[in-house]
């Protein structure tokens, strides 16, 4: 899958957000460094606007209705008040921000995250923004597959899936020969 950083950036962090399993300024804070937010320093306060933000991403990972699927992201990109524009910073080549750059940290991540779910769902598709399949599992994921078939969120749980299958079949065969 080819993406420019900004849609990949945006996608991947809008499901690592809505994967994270504990939502506390210090785990919000860790995330945003590991995906290389600028100025990630958070508080308390900044928790639940964080919090808020990860449930109205969580509807742009259905891709099962397509009409509902750009209807949550054109409501992401309202909320998130994405005004972009061209920038060089840091010895970059020209790339596209969508709010300045002295806004809060919880201001930049709506932006990145609303923008970047638009990217993916314009120039991919929506079925690259996806829901675990395994039934025990709901984590969101974005499919940068080459194919773009992903259907789990790891190959853990794809491999999970495949031994329950195997030994769901496994037994059915057994008991029948059984008879």
């Amino acid at each position: 899958m080819k993406q420019n950083h900004y849609g990949r950036l945006g996608a991947v962090l809008s499901a690592d957000l809505i994967n994270l399993p504990e939502m506390s300024a210090t785990s919000i804070q860790a995330l945003l460094e590991a995906h290389e937010i600028r100025r990630p320093e958070m508080t308390e306060a900044d928790v639940e606007g964080f919090r808020l933000w990860r449930d109205r991403l969580a509807r742009a990972f259905d891709p099962s209705d397509p009409t509902e699927q750009c209807s949550a992201v054109n409501d992401l990109l309202v909320q998130a008040t994405i005004r972009p524009w061209v920038t060089t910073h840091d010895g970059l080549q020209p790339h596209l921000h969508f709010v300045p750059d002295s806004a809060d940290v919880l201001s930049r991540v709506k932006a990145v995250t609303a923008g970047g779910l638009a990217f993916v769902l314009c120039w991919e598709g929506g079925s690259r923004l996806g829901r675990c399949s395994r039934p025990a599992c709901s984590r969101a994921y974005v499919d940068t597959s080459r194919n773009g078939r992903r259907r789990y969120c790891t190959a853990r749980c794809g491999n999970t899936e495949a031994v329950i299958r195997h030994r769901s079949r496994y037994e059915r065969s057994a008991s029948s020969s059984a008879k």
